[in-house]
């Protein structure tokens, strides 16, 4: 199965444009070890960030069934679009974080996500994953929260971090203490952060990377090189 990069590619026939420098370039290389793993996940145009979201999570969840994501975004309309879409999928538990939110509603979707996240990582250590074997989580939904910056969980109400094993940056932060946040608030220590980039945002990538001393990579065309 092809990744949703290559994916992407090939319906909009033209590939992203390497504006990044390499990886081993001193350019990229951090200048202290940062938490996760983070990559750029390459759309040639707007039209098909969608698609290529929803090709993703497919890939996804064939690879690792019931996979904790966080999906953050910087506005409601695109909260909304990206939860309307989501929740059609048949491999997908979906849960919003709204701003208008029921503080009770809130508080049992964040901790509901938590458990299905302990639970994923007890199933994932006690398991041996070999390309000829697959979890036993497989046959499960992917546990899915999508969230705006303003409605990630706060330490000042004792809201503890997701933890989650994805993080997927559907919208580009601009500034690197909302992607940190993002990170702080959303990720687990050994998580993966996928920026989802439009050609045009390559310049906001390059800017992040450099700010917070962070080596973003582009994400591999085998998504199970990284999960």
């Amino acid at each position: 199965m092809r990744s949703p990069a290559a994916a992407a590619g090939a319906s909009s026939g033209a590939d992203f444009p390497d504006a990044l420098p390499s990886p081993t370039s001193p350019a990229t290389t951090p200048s202290h070890p940062s938490p996760g793993r983070h990559y750029y996940l390459a759309v040639d145009r707007t039209q098909f960030k969608m698609r290529t979201l929803l090709e993703l999570l497919g890939v996804v969840a064939d690879r690792r069934g019931g996979l904790p994501i966080a999906i953050c975004v910087s506005s409601r309309d695109e909260l909304d679009a990206v939860c309307a879409a989501v929740a059609n999928l048949p491999f997908v538990s979906m849960s919003p974080l709204y701003s208008d939110q029921a503080e009770a509603e809130r508080a049992s979707i964040l901790e509901k996500f938590r458990q299905e996240t302990i639970q994923w990582n007890q199933t994932s250590k006690a398991t041996d994953i070999s390309e000829s074997s697959k979890p036993d989580s497989m046959g499960t939904k992917l546990s899915i929260i999508v969230a705006t910056d303003a409605c990630l969980p706060l330490s000042a109400m004792a809201e503890a971090p997701l933890m989650a094993r994805v993080l997927i940056n559907y919208e580009l932060p601009t500034k690197k203490e909302a992607y940190l946040r993002r990170m702080s608030t959303c990720l687990a220590a050994d998580g993966i952060v996928i920026n989802m980039v439009v050609g045009g945002e390559v310049a906001i990538l390059k800017a992040l990377e450099e700010n917070s001393g962070l080596l973003i990579a582009e994400m591999p065309i085998h998504v199970s090189e990284i999960l």
